[in-house]
């Protein structure tokens, strides 16, 4: 935090990483490797297309 010399521009990177954190974080340890992979793959799909 101590980084960031202006407040804006934290609050602009911690909005951009919450939304990126959230739809990489997959809770490993609630599900089997099978699905944490399809879900893997999809996240990874998903992000691609938005970069694209």
């Amino acid at each position: 935090m101590l980084r960031f010399r202006r407040m804006k521009t934290l609050q602009k990177f911690a909005s951009v990483h919450g939304s990126v954190h959230n739809h990489f974080n997959q809770d490993r340890h609630l599900i089997n490797r099978d699905q944490y992979k399809a879900r893997r793959l999809a996240a990874f799909a998903e992000w691609k297309s938005l970069a694209s």
